[in-house]
């Protein structure tokens, strides 16, 4: 890991892949996207969750893996919001014919298909489906921040942002999506893997937040997301994992990887 002039730290270099990434393999791995996607490829069903390639409104201190016009297929796309860092036009115009299906929230389903012509399917928090044998269930998410600004016209629901809990062969993994912390965060089934948000901002869970998550789920793999990609003195994208340091039971389990790394997914 390095820190940049401004102080901000960074993962390791990118570990550009393609399509031999694809292909069907005999376990699972996951694939750290940049800032909050990634690419779940078991047992050769693929999955992306909120895959941002391109679009980004800012500079970037990392290359991307990949390029959305570069992904040969993907069994589904999972969408947790509509934020701009985790609903990328490019990638649904690059891949749209490419995709089995779109998982998401009402309103996002609606703005896919209001945007591209696409029929994705929207679900409530709590409700379940599958892509193949793999198993979903939206979790809840509380990140309602445009409610605070005057710019926007609508009004947003808490139902409008979801994580996502899911179920493999091969263990379990928990997206929890964009949120401030809640209550229910503490009573899930004991996840095999969290993709781990830790930035310190009123509308996400906050690092003191994200290690009482991390520590009470202790064999829990952590994979950094939501950090080192982009070039911003906001501190919602600039979450050092140097503060986790001493904090976190069972510190081996704290994965810093590069955006594309591949990394195996392991049942506790």
């Amino acid at each position: 890991m390095a820190v940049t002039q401004k102080k901000q730290a960074t993962p390791p270099q990118t570990q550009p892949y393609g399509v031999e990434a694809f292909e069907k393999i005999d376990g699972t791995v996951l694939r750290w996207l940049g800032n909050s996607g990634l690419h779940i490829n078991h047992r050769g069903t693929n999955i992306m969750v909120d895959p941002v390639l391109e679009d980004f409104d800012m500079p970037l201190l990392i290359d991307m893996p990949l390029s959305s016009k570069e992904i040969p297929q993907l069994e589904s796309v999972f969408i947790t919001h509509s934020d701009n860092d985790h609903f990328s036009n490019s990638f649904f115009e690059n891949t749209k014919g490419k995709v089995g299906s779109y998982h998401a929230p009402h309103y996002v389903k609606d703005l896919m298909k209001e945007r591209f012509d696409i029929d994705g399917t929207g679900h409530d928090i709590h409700s379940s489906f599958s892509v193949g044998d793999v198993q979903v269930t939206l979790t809840p998410a509380d990140h309602a921040w445009q409610n605070e600004r005057k710019k926007y016209d609508r009004v947003f629901q808490f139902e409008d942002f979801c994580g996502f809990w899911i179920e493999t062969k091969d263990g379990k993994i928990w997206v929890p999506g964009d949120s401030r912390f809640l209550p229910e965060f503490m009573d899930l089934d004991e996840p095999d893997l969290i993709f781990f948000d830790f930035c310190n901002d009123s509308w996400h869970i906050g690092t003191e937040n994200a290690i009482k998550v991390a520590n009470h789920y202790p064999q829990a793999d952590l994979i950094l997301q939501h950090w080192g990609t982009v070039d911003s003195d906001w501190a919602v994208f600039n979450g050092d994992p140097a503060v986790l340091e001493g904090r976190i039971d069972n510190p081996e389990r704290v994965h810093i990887l590069a955006a594309g790394q591949p990394f195996e997914l392991k049942k506790k």
